[in-house]
């Protein structure tokens, strides 16, 4: 991290302004080298300087100038922002006599991988982020600025604050044995705290499933046979006539795929086509990919046909379709009654009447998705979740490590050999705030950030 980097930090194209981004020890003297103004060396930090950016005595542009000193800038290195006017032309060649000038062009994440690294921020803070970046929502934006504000962080420190304590203890008690003020480390007190310390996981993993959910959404699959309504509801849900609809079976041969969003929740909705024997190849690879949507999704919108019986193909779809959570809709309801549910072993009270061509039905399809999940509860709640697979992944191996550490006091194993294991487990989670950390995992997170942050 000796060297200068730079990078473009807003959105290639036409705009207002562009910002490039400067980092580094040389941050200063190089930006200093092709502005025309102030001394930017001399000015002081955290303030705005109008001027030129010129190449020799030509002028490029005419800019504002950030400068932030060291240590009070988010890479806590000397940091340099430059306000150009908007444009392809104008910002490259900025950037170009920033590179000519003695920069190294950032590489992805970088910036943020400098604040990680010089203790700016933690691993979760710097996932958090690249999650206020990719928000779309009100509510993934309060999520991830609970996580840039430390909250995240503070859950995981707090666990392993639990563990250091039972540490330090155990390692008192053996190195020495003479201090009779320090509470002895038994089986019998060690027991209890342990617990406590898995109840606290138990507890992070499953708030978590909320966390995820915000965070990436709720993935929904239209399945059924042909001509049942699957694009019509697709349309309804995203308000958009993106799906192709027309009466004749089978008009949707491959999956489509719309978004929209309830209490902030994003629902990643996809239309399939109709299941039904076919020796159409085309029509065949749909229904196949219909098939493995039903593998992928969360949740299985159902959808039945008001006016036509249940056929043996239909209780078979639904057999697959059970496995998964559901929501079983009758659609064209506005048309003669033909169904009989009790073939499916339903009773009327566990689906959803909807007549599309109507507009009935649809407030009450939304109303039965925010009930399965819980959104109502999640919208109110404090937000401050574990989100990242990875860290997700780390935190269930330290529960698994934990019930290895209770079998262990209940086979009355010697307390400096569970202190092993319990440092084992305060170390796993380390990993998941960047305490500790493997530098190929680290690479590979920051490698998902864009250019300039």
């Amino acid at each position: 991290m000796e060297d200068t980097i730079c990078a473009i930090a807003t959105s290639s194209g036409i705009g207002a302004i562009s910002i490039i981004r400067i980092s580094g020890e040389d941050a200063i003297p190089i930006a200093n080298k092709i502005f025309k103004g102030k001394d930017l060396t001399k000015v002081p930090t955290h303030t705005i300087n109008y001027g030129h950016i010129v190449e020799n005595d030509k002028v490029i542009d005419e800019v504002l100038v950030s400068v932030m000193k060291s240590p009070a800038s988010f890479t806590t290195e000397d940091v340099v922002e430059v306000n150009c006017h908007g444009g392809i032309a104008t910002t490259n060649k900025v950037l170009e006599l920033l590179l000519t000038n003695g920069c190294r062009l950032a590489e992805r994440g970088e910036f943020t991988k400098r604040a990680y690294l010089n203790n700016r921020i933690d691993s979760l803070e710097a996932e958090s982020v690249m999650d206020l970046i990719n928000a779309n929502t009100e509510i993934q934006r309060k999520m991830a600025i609970n996580g840039l504000e430390g909250k995240v962080s503070n859950l995981i420190n707090s666990l392993r604050a639990d563990m250091v304590e039972v540490i330090s203890n155990i390692n008192v008690n053996i190195d020495y044995p003479e201090y009779d003020d320090v509470l002895e480390i038994t089986n019998g007190v060690l027991s209890p705290k342990i617990k406590k310390v898995k109840e606290k996981i138990e507890e992070i993993l499953k708030e978590s499933e909320n966390g995820k959910i915000i965070k990436n959404g709720i993935n929904i699959a239209i399945i059924g046979k042909p001509n049942v309504g699957k694009s019509s509801l697709l349309n309804a849900l995203i308000e958009e006539d993106k799906a192709i609809v027309t009466d004749i079976a089978g008009t949707t041969r491959d999956i489509v795929e719309g978004v929209t969003s309830i209490k902030g929740i994003p629902l990643n909705i996809i239309d399939t086509a109709g299941i039904r024997k076919s020796n159409d190849v085309i029509e065949e690879i749909g229904i196949k990919k219909s098939l493995e949507a039903i593998d992928k999704a969360d949740l299985i919108l159902f959808m039945l046909n008001n006016n036509e019986e249940i056929t043996n193909e239909i209780i078979e779809l639904f057999k697959k379709v059970k496995e998964k959570k559901y929501i079983v809709i009758i659609n064209k309801t506005d048309l003669p009654t033909e169904i009989e549910l009790s073939n499916l072993e339903l009773e009327e009270n566990e689906v959803i009447k909807m007549s599309i061509k109507e507009n009935v039905g649809i407030k009450e399809l939304k109303e039965k998705i925010i009930e399965l999940y819980d959104l109502e509860e999640i919208e109110n709640k404090d937000l401050v979740y574990l989100t990242n697979a990875r860290s997700i992944s780390i935190l269930k191996e330290c529960l698994n490590k934990i019930s290895e550490v209770e079998s262990g006091i209940e086979n009355n194993l010697p307390i400096d050999i569970l202190e092993l294991d319990i440092k084992a487990i305060w170390e796993e989670l380390g990993k998941i705030n960047g305490t500790t950390y493997e530098e190929e995992l680290l690479d590979e997170m920051f490698k998902r950030f864009c250019l300039g942050k």
